[in-house]
């Protein structure tokens, strides 16, 4: 039997393969906003904290280098998805202990 006739009952018990592509975009595309939220507020608290200069520089760098790597995931095309998580993961990192350098300088 040819793939092409092959009906969702025969896939397998819990397969939507025809939705899964939307999910992988749409939940890449969750990952660059949340990142983006999370560049704004960092780039709020260093100006509120009067280290406006590198700090800001650094966040909006941090959410370019998250669009750059999840674009092409993002808007549905193929490429290898474990290429890019590793600089997500030490992006996410960076945003986490400037957070925590900026909240313990704002302590002071």
């Amino acid at each position: 039997m040819s793939p092409e006739r092959v009906g969702p009952e025969q896939r397998g018990p819990g397969r939507d393969v025809g939705l899964a592509a939307e999910r992988t975009r749409l939940a890449w595309r969750r990952t660059v906003l949340a990142i983006g939220v999370v560049a704004v507020l960092t780039a709020r608290l260093a100006v509120s904290n009067g280290m406006v200069g590198a700090l800001v520089v650094l966040a909006g760098l941090g959410w370019l280098g998250v669009l750059a790597v999840t674009f092409p995931r993002s808007t549905g095309r193929r490429g290898h998805p474990g290429r890019g998580l590793p600089l997500i993961a030490l992006i996410t990192v960076g945003f986490a202990g400037l957070g925590l350098l900026l909240v313990l300088a704002s302590v002071h």
